[in-house]
């Protein structure tokens, strides 16, 4: 069996902070997110090889990060492309990664930037125990985030129906960037590109295949983050941390307030603040400062600041006044 980690999206609502790096790179606790993925497939004697699936932009970062890793499955593949308006969409690199590492077993086909509290063994097993094609599905809880995603309706685990982001949602659960194809269902991505299907979305294939032939869901609860913006990864750092605090060793904290789920990041400096619910990069600086539901990136400066829900490029000076 063979693992494909989606790593090709440029992240752009979440910029600056991922105009640089790639999002999966960001930390949650004292791991990220990609890691967490890695961790679980590496485990797994199952998976055989994993897919690191990127883009141009981002494949020096990807190749630097694997070459320091701990980890032995992981081989990039890289995408023909270097901007957004160039992507392939998440079906069309997944048919090209296919036919361009002649893959031909069961493959596992995760997001890079889902944090999801099950073991991805646990769906190894149910695809195993069902197989056919499988996706994990989960309980959004409401109707109006069921929008965003591809919506399944289940016949106990199998799907009965599956609705790419409707408009009027029936129900909240959901299917996530969790998939797994039996190696004989690999050649319909390309069939279904031919038919001149959607290329952009996981969710329209797996709609186009349900009509076609069964398709199980593996349902979980605990939690789920699809890790697109700023709250999106707030709301993750949050569940991470569940009201504890992360200050690494390196960094400066003198009269400050620290607050709950606050990561504070090696070489930071926090003069005279208050820090709530946020992130501080390293080497960012922070004077006299009260900081709350915020990112802050690397090399930033801020003296004299309220802030609430910012998101603050690297490399930024900011003073009240000036």
């Amino acid at each position: 069996m063979k693992a494909v980690v989606l790593a090709g999206g440029y992240a752009t609502r979440l910029w600056p902070i991922t105009k640089h790096r790639p999002k999966m790179f960001l930390p949650v606790g004292d791991s990220t997110v990609i890691d967490e993925i890695f961790a679980d497939l590496e485990a797994d004697d199952r998976i055989e090889e994993v897919f690191v699936s990127t883009n141009e932009r981002f494949a020096e970062d990807f190749r630097e990060y694997l070459a320091d890793s701990d980890f032995e499955k992981p081989t990039l593949t890289v995408e023909d492309t270097s901007e957004e308006d160039e992507k392939f969409g998440v079906v069309g690199a997944l048919a090209q990664l296919v036919d361009r590492e002649n893959v031909d077993d069961d493959l596992v086909v995760v997001a890079g930037d889902n944090l999801i509290s099950f073991d991805i063994a646990e769906f190894v097993d149910f695809f195993e125990a069902k197989a056919t094609p499988a996706l994990a599905a989960y309980d959004v809880g409401s109707l109006e985030r069921a929008k965003s995603y591809g919506l399944v309706d289940l016949d106990g685990d199998e799907v009965v129906d599956f609705q790419e982001k409707p408009e009027h949602p029936k129900s909240t659960l959901v299917s996530i960037a969790c998939y797994a194809f039996p190696r004989e269902t690999l050649p319909d991505l390309d069939r279904y590109l031919d038919e001149g299907e959607n290329p952009d979305e996981p969710g329209w294939f797996l709609q186009w295949l349900q009509a076609r032939q069964s398709v199980h869901a593996f349902t979980f609860e605990g939690a789920w983050f699809d890790i697109g913006t700023p709250e999106s990864y707030l709301d993750a750092v949050r569940w991470k941390l569940d009201g504890e605090n992360l200050v690494s060793d390196d960094a400066v904290v003198e009269n400050t307030t620290i607050g709950e789920n606050v990561h504070v990041m090696g070489d930071a400096e926090l003069r005279n603040s208050s820090v709530d619910n946020s992130v501080i990069f390293p080497d960012a600086t922070l004077h006299d400062c009260d900081v709350r539901d915020s990112i802050i990136d690397e090399q930033t400066h801020l003296e004299d600041i309220d802030f609430a829900g910012a998101l603050i490029g690297a490399h930024t000076t900011i003073s009240n006044g000036e």
